[in-house]
């Protein structure tokens, strides 16, 4: 914290000490002292303390420094080498797909936080250097290809200082770069609030490591419209029960690939899993009754973030549930159609080695360019031209907004259609908002059956 609330007291002196000059001042409610052996370094120090007052600047809380020397200490230290510690700082805390993004978003804003274009690479080239080589940790022990390394070596050299984060000038260029894709377009509103959230969290860690003299972030002092993002659910893209139907008939009919998927799409749905839930999905998870309702217990997702981003080297990361504690669990009941169909899917494919209920022909996890390319598939054939070309189902993941939806025009608590998806209750209202709002009418007609049935009763 910064203050002007500063008192630089007369200099003391301990004749019994090695350095028996002390200079001593009081920087809010904090003591600061500095000892001496001359007493010439003593007064040089006074003064310089005295000047900084009587220019009115302000004084660190944590370090009793006047901010003019807080910003010569700092000023050796470039965005470059902050946002490679910064890297250092997230790497073990985060998961292998949240590296990848941070990685993302800092080779975004990291050219253009640069002194000059004299000899600057390519915005291709010094994107992978700095993606590939500057920003994954787990490649800080290899040798990148010279032609990384130069453009490495340029990025260092031509870094801006961080003081210089605190101009808005400089820190607008960051902005506008991580507003654009590489082609100059705009990048779509969820990219650009993303990178600019890790632009505020590098920034915050920079505020911690006192290498921003002013003391706060100065993205909070930059006044810049934050795109909206679509975080609710589109009615058009959601299917009903019908439509639902026919697209699983659809995968089925696509041969033994798609008879072994059908079940997978039907989790998505049935029980509004994620896609990484479905296929970490096990078969001591499954309670499946011969008759009645079911359940599956979700305790795990696989997400893909590539090899080079996970700990193992492998291409997916085993995860927690989706915002919950790293052992927490989520059971979800499901229909008899469902637990027949999963009854019917073991019996035929059995499981994977690991106890897996969903997999590739080898064993493997499923990938979403494979199912993706089923899915497609099964849009085509069993939709009219006119929905294949709107936005109903188009994705996989659209059969759980579907499946969420169902449960809440069906007359479902929305505090247990949150638990079953796995989301706060805020959250459910937030992204299934036009959802609930069609389900409004239904709502006023059952109050208004309920109230002329007491109003029968009383006649």
């Amino acid at each position: 914290m910064l203050t002007y609330d500063v008192r630089v007291y007369t200099i003391e002196t301990r004749s019994e000490r090695p350095k028996p000059y002390r200079v001593h001042w009081l920087v809010g409610k904090r003591k600061y002292s500095k000892s001496y052996t001359l007493k010439a370094q003593a007064d040089g120090r006074r003064s310089e303390l005295m000047a900084a007052v009587r220019k009115g600047e302000q004084f660190d809380t944590e370090t009793g420094l006047p901010v003019s020397e807080m910003r010569a200490l700092n000023a050796s230290v470039t965005w470059y080498e902050h946002s490679r510690a910064f890297v250092a700082r997230k790497w073990d805390i985060l998961p292998a797909k949240s590296r990848r993004n941070v990685a993302d978003a800092l080779a975004t804003i990291t050219p253009a936080l640069v002194k000059g274009e004299a000899g600057k690479p390519g915005p291709p080239l010094l994107r992978r250097a700095l993606y590939s080589w500057a920003y994954n940790k787990n490649r800080w022990n290899e040798e990148p290809p010279e032609y990384c390394a130069k453009a490495l070596e340029w990025v260092e050299e031509h870094s801006v200082p961080m003081a210089a984060l605190e101009d808005a000038e400089v820190l607008r260029k960051a902005l506008d770069a991580l507003a654009q894709k590489l082609d100059g377009k705009p990048a779509a509103a969820r990219t650009v609030k993303r990178k600019r959230a890790c632009l505020s969290d590098a920034l915050g860690f920079a505020v911690e490591k006192k290498l921003l003299p002013g003391g706060i972030n100065p993205l909070a002092t930059i006044r810049s419209v934050i795109p909206r993002t679509a975080e609710q659910v589109d009615p058009d893209s959601v299917a009903n029960p019908r439509q639902v139907r026919q697209l699983l008939a659809g995968v089925r009919d696509q041969g033994d690939r798609g008879e072994h998927l059908e079940a997978f799409f039907g989790c998505l749905y049935y029980a509004a899993t994620r896609p990484a839930e479905a296929i970490h999905l096990k078969k001591n998870q499954c309670h499946l009754p011969k008759r009645g309702w079911g359940r599956i217990t979700l305790r795990r997702g696989m997400v893909r973030a590539g090899r080079g981003w996970t700990d193992d080297g492998r291409a997916h990361e085993e995860r927690g549930l989706k915002a919950r504690a790293e052992a927490d669990s989520r059971p979800v009941p499901i229909p008899p159609d469902y637990v027949q169909m999963l009854r019917e899917h073991i019996k035929r494919y059995g499981t994977a080695s690991d106890g897996r209920l969903f997999r590739t022909s080898r064993g493997g996890l499923l990938q979403e360019s494979g199912y993706g390319e089923v899915w497609a598939k099964a849009r085509v054939a069993v939709l009219t031209e006119e929905e294949a070309a709107s936005m109903l189902a188009r994705r996989p993941y659209d059969l759980r907004h579907a499946g969420v939806s169902f449960w809440l025009s069906s007359g479902v608590d929305p505090a247990e259609c949150a638990r079953r998806a796995g989301h706060s209750l805020a959250v459910l209202f937030r992204v299934y908002a036009k959802i609930l709002a069609q389900n409004e009418e239904r709502s006023n007609q059952r109050i208004e059956a309920a109230m002329r049935e007491w109003d029968d009763a009383d006649k």
